[in-house]
């Protein structure tokens, strides 16, 4: 199997589907972007592209402020439609049901039915051509008390995302790897290091290994793709500081 080359182009796919607000709680604006993304975390900014004759491109230029509502599945005509409407002849909020709500920290409204709404200050412009690229530094992320679980944290396998690719929209299918572990895990080494533990000894024990007189619960399972993603990090990560790691697999493989 070989590749097709095809002209330069735009195809970098998933994106995320995004409906932007802008203006103010009495003359705002919906409009559907997908060009959109994070450019730093600390301090954290983000960016959206806009063409001119788009009709929020003077509101979100007067302004210099916006909100990216994320969109799941039940917003998925909406976010299709606000994309091809224009707001100087549309109330995108009245033609679709949507609800107004008011920011901590900008003028123009957030969508209520939006999982997760995000708001920004634009400290920068550019014009690359077909686009301006507006450069926000996040005021705040307000997000739907209904997706926050039982400790506090914010579980977004819950939204029903949606994703564009090349035309369309995409449902996200499901959670392949456990980031969340992952990161416990440099937290961990990281505690280490600091109370001057320099040696690190992993004995991973298979669930079917003397499971009579030494059971186990090992996460995740022995010998998966997960397995060897986790240690292959625990490695990479302690010999940051020049930790020593060892290895000790006793179940055997």
């Amino acid at each position: 199997m070989s590749k097709v080359m095809w002209k330069p182009g735009t195809f970098v796919y998933p994106i995320p589907a995004v409906m932007v607000t802008s203006g103010d709680m009495e003359k705002s604006n919906i409009m559907t972007v997908a060009w959109t993304g994070i450019i730093n975390t600390n301090p954290a900014l983000v960016y959206i592209s806009v063409r001119p004759e788009r009709y929020s491109y003077n509101l979100i230029k007067e302004n210099k402020e916006f909100a990216i509502n994320l969109t799941n599945e039940k917003l998925a005509f909406a976010t299709d439609w606000c994309g091809v409407r224009s707001g100087a002849k549309f109330d995108k909020f009245k033609e679709m049901n949507l609800t107004k709500e008011k920011a901590n920290f900008v003028k123009c409204p957030l969508i209520k039915e939006s999982p997760v709404s995000i708001e920004c200050k634009v400290i920068d412009e550019k014009s690359y051509g077909s686009h301006t690229m507006f450069l926000a530094e996040v005021l705040s992320i307000d997000a739907d008390d209904k997706y926050i679980d039982e400790n506090g944290a914010f579980d977004i396998s819950k939204c029903d995302l949606i994703a564009y690719c090349n035309g369309g929209y995409y449902t996200l299918d499901k959670k392949i790897s456990k980031t969340e572990e992952i990161l416990n895990y440099d937290i961990n080494i990281e505690e280490m290091y600091k109370n001057n533990v320099k040696v690190l000894y992993i004995l991973p024990l298979p669930k079917n290994f003397r499971p009579n007189i030494m059971p186990t619960t090992l996460e995740p399972d022995y010998l998966t793709e997960e397995y060897f993603e986790m240690y292959s990090f625990t490695v990479e990560y302690a010999g940051k500081p020049g930790m020593q790691l060892y290895l000790y697999d006793e179940g055997g493989w």
